[in-house]
């Protein structure tokens, strides 16, 4: 029986199935530990209005970039072998912007749920993000050679930031 390339995780599978696991854990973990302080309630209301803010930005990020990409979309970090750079839409102003709308909408149900625990999650997740697009990098940069140049352009993650 042969193997499952899956299973070997030759084009980053792993990444993916980390990623979903930090994905369910950021919408279905626990709110709250006992070790943490509550939520203060002279915020909720901030945290709300900031919160549905960067949700929805984050979910319109997220769903341009991946009609950016077009054809290009694959949840691996190994980019598809008759994949393209694409550097415009969203392109222009983030070099992984569906990683940076899941960020945000990760810090938005932060906000929105008031929990400290969903904060941290979402921090986990910004982290997971920052470590899988150094490989997704690396492969880009030995498949497009003017990616070396628009990676000096553009930041990585957040807008203008980082």
């Amino acid at each position: 029986m042969a193997h499952n390339s899956f299973w070997k995780g030759s084009r980053g599978e792993w990444y993916l199935v980390v990623q979903i696991v930090l994905l369910l854990l950021l919408i279905f973990g626990p709110q709250k530990c006992r070790y943490l302080a509550d939520w203060p309630p002279q915020f909720t209301w901030i945290g709300s209005l900031v919160g549905g803010f960067l949700l929805l930005f984050g979910t319109l990020l997220a769903t341009c970039a991946a009609f950016n990409l077009g054809r290009n979309l694959t949840p691996l970090p190994v980019p598809k072998e008759n994949a393209t750079l694409i550097i415009s839409g969203a392109y222009r102003f983030v070099r992984h912007p569906i990683y940076s709308g899941l960020i945000f909408m990760a810090i938005g149900w932060g906000l929105l749920r008031h929990s400290w625990l969903t904060l941290g999650y979402a921090l986990l997740l910004f982290i997971f993000f920052d470590i899988k697009s150094r490989l997704e990098e690396r492969m880009l940069a030995e498949k497009f050679q003017e990616y070396a140049e628009y990676r000096k352009r553009i930041r990585k993650l957040i807008p203008f930031v980082f």
